[in-house]
């Protein structure tokens, strides 16, 4: 599998904002999430997420539409799609 892009586009005392870019076949790698993030979608596509234990799931996201997770989600992000995926992931800092 192919490893994701990422881009650090702002990195202050109150936010880390990245921007993600998983073309076809990538994946993000498994990690877990230090900070409470928001993520907005640039596309609209579907991930497969999986678990710590391999289970596996999709996610539908669409462009400009945000959602919000707390610390603490693990997980790695897949591309299983055809088309190019791309997210901003902005974390908030304690």
């Amino acid at each position: 599998m192919l490893a994701a892009k990422s881009d650090v586009q702002q990195d202050t005392p109150e936010v880390r904002v990245t921007e993600w870019r998983l073309v076809p076949g990538s994946a993000t790698g498994p990690h877990t999430h230090e900070m409470d993030y928001v993520i907005v979608p640039i596309t609209t596509s579907e991930m497969t997420i999986v678990a710590p234990d391999g289970s596996r799931s999709k996610s539908q996201i669409a462009t400009g539409k945000s959602y919000f997770r707390k610390a603490g989600v693990q997980h790695d992000v897949l591309n299983e799609t055809a088309s190019e995926i791309v997210f901003l992931e902005i974390e908030l800092k304690p």
